[in-house]
């Protein structure tokens, strides 16, 4: 089962492009990079991923906002191309 990852920036609107870079440098799309070999060039680093970015967040919520810093911002990271199309959900616990 592959999922996709969720991050919180801080810092400018091109926080997110520098995000993907990072990951680019460290978990590179090379083909033949990676033992799990089946999908486009490098596509065992889609596996690899929740690793360093995690697939999941709880970030609480007050009077309906999340409460995120001044300068944060919510990324979903999904490095994987052969799945177009993919379904976000959302759970929300009452506490």
């Amino acid at each position: 089962m592959h999922t996709e990852e969720l991050s919180i920036t801080t810092g400018t609107t091109r926080s997110d492009e520098d995000l993907l870079e990072a990951i680019d440098d460290l978990l590179p799309a090379t083909e033949g990079a990676w033992a799990h070999r089946h999908g486009s060039p490098g596509h065992g680093r889609d596996h690899v991923l929740p690793a360093f970015v995690a697939p999941g967040l709880v970030i609480p919520l007050i009077d309906g906002a999340l409460t995120l810093g001044t300068w944060q911002s919510l990324a979903l990271v999904d490095t994987n191309v052969d799945n177009p199309e993919r379904t976000v959900r959302l759970s929300f616990v009452a506490g």
